[in-house]
């Protein structure tokens, strides 16, 4: 049997699962829209929210009506012209976003034994950006 590897000290963090639903009438929920609507909710505008994320309003506004149009129950409810909170995440949203965390920590509970393992077998000296280069190279 091949001795365990330990995590080098640069290793800053263990291997982590990351959630992306996607439902049967071809709406998605993922990391993006949670980052989306947690920002909506600081902010309490869809504009603020792109601002504040550094994505075109279009980009967040077609998020939104993502998800709104998604489910029977609106996620996020828009207040044009208002001038103040333009935007809020409505109770269904809320629920949304605990059933996805809930999720996401169900995953991460459930696979931890399985990513140790594979984390032990990884290669400390793999560089991403090598690769992308050398793929980039193959393909001119």
């Amino acid at each position: 049997m091949a001795p365990t590897k330990r995590l080098p000290e640069s290793a800053s963090s263990p291997a982590s699962v990351s959630i992306e639903i996607h439902w049967p009438n071809g709406g998605t929920f993922g990391p993006e829209e949670l980052v989306l609507i947690d920002t909506i909710r600081k902010e309490q505008s869809i504009i603020g929210a792109s601002r504040a994320l550094g994505l075109s309003y279009r980009k967040c506004w077609l998020i939104a009506d993502m998800l709104n149009r998604c489910f029977e129950s609106p996620v996020i409810a828009t207040f044009p012209g208002r001038r103040t909170a333009g935007a809020e995440i409505t109770p269904f949203g809320e629920r949304l976003v605990a059933l996805y965390r809930s999720i996401g920590r169900h995953a991460a509970a459930s696979s931890k034994k399985s990513l140790d393992e594979l984390t032990s077998s990884l290669d400390w000296e793999f560089d991403p950006k090598a690769r992308a280069a050398a793929a980039a190279r193959d393909l001119a």
